[in-house]
């Protein structure tokens, strides 16, 4: 493992180059010419409200003083976990009371964390038994380090993997099927959710389908999902409960934030005086250009903008077959009650 002087290196020089913007650009009536984006782990910071280009630094001081600042991601993009890396570092400098918060971990394993965190495990026994996401060790790990060096809390806030899939199976009358054990990694308000949420969320996942029985199943994959959001919300809330005076650091994919719906309108429901912001990324296919549009500007307070990854596809037909096979992927512990 390269050392952390070297990293700090590293990532200062990403910053200049990625985040560096002329002040003739800023004109307060036009959107900035952004500067070009190099590589897939460099980003370009904007101010969401004028477009105003903004160095990490900068992005630093206006989240001062958020109880909670959400990152949104694209998993396994490279560009994605760097931002966040280098925000960690930031904000704990201007605040060191800081507690992370990962989608990418569930509730029940917050006591595998806890252990790792405590240095009583080590990382392949946190991976394994903490059921760390593939790419814990390129994404993931360099923050989770930082927080242990530091000794900083880290939140497991996601709801428990086979709950989700069994509510996206059977609906939300299967939590009437787990154990009270397991209803105190539940929140209160399972599928809290709003209109718009709901909108979006079934015009993302309708793949054309259509008819009742696709409906049906619409309607409960949204209710897996408002599980995830309020699960998570409520992990957040309660951290800063058991943490006061700490800011909130969460990761979570950009669907659950974008639009301060999802996660952000659960939390406002549970805590409305927990402030927050949304940072969450924009794809562009042209580097050299890499505008935005209004619909854009809506998604979050501060966007960080990132070039595209390759296409996992060209076919229509791979792309068609691989989207079945993940879809009707059969779990091998099914739906009969709680683990």
């Amino acid at each position: 493992m390269k050392s952390i002087t070297n990293l700090a290196a590293f990532v200062l020089a990403l910053s200049v180059s990625a985040c560096a913007v002329s002040d003739s650009h800023l004109d307060a009536r036009l959107p900035p010419e952004p500067a070009r984006i190099h590589s897939l782990y460099e980003s370009l910071l904007l101010d969401s409200n004028d477009q105003k280009a903004l160095t990490l630094t900068e992005l630093t001081h206006e989240l001062r003083d958020v109880d909670v600042v959400f990152i949104g991601e694209l998993h396994g993009h490279n560009g994605a976990h760097l931002l966040q890396s280098r925000l960690q570092v930031a904000l704990h400098q201007q605040r060191p009371r800081q507690i992370l918060s990962m989608e990418q971990f569930t509730a029940d394993n917050q006591v595998v964390m806890d252990r790792y965190l405590a240095n009583n495990i080590g990382e392949a026994t946190l991976i394994e038994q903490g059921d760390a996401w593939d790419n814990y060790q390129a994404s993931y790990r360099p923050l989770v380090e930082f927080a242990r060096y530091h000794d900083l809390p880290v939140v497991a806030a996601n709801a428990p993997a086979k709950i989700v899939r069994c509510v996206a199976q059977e609906g939300p009358d299967y939590l009437e099927q787990v154990d009270r054990s397991t209803h105190e990694w539940l929140p209160l308000e399972p599928f809290y959710g709003t209109p718009a949420y709901k909108e979006k969320f079934m015009t993302a996942m309708s793949h054309g389908s259509h008819g009742d029985e696709a409906r049906e199943a619409g309607q409960r994959r949204y209710q897996a999902q408002l599980l995830r959001d309020n699960t998570m919300a409520t992990a957040i809330h309660q951290a800063t409960k058991t943490h006061p005076d700490h800011q909130v650091l969460h990761l979570t994919g950009r669907f659950h934030i974008e639009n301060r719906l999802g996660t952000v309108a659960s939390l406002a429901h549970y805590a409305p005086h927990l402030t927050s912001r949304v940072v969450t990324p924009i794809v562009v296919t042209n580097p050299d250009r890499p505008g935005i549009s209004d619909g854009h500007r809506e998604k979050g307070d501060f966007l960080y903008i990132l070039r595209s990854l390759p296409p996992e596809y060209r076919q229509a037909d791979k792309r068609a077959q691989a989207m079945k096979e993940r879809f009707s992927h059969q779990p091998h512990n099914p739906c009969g009650g709680a683990e």
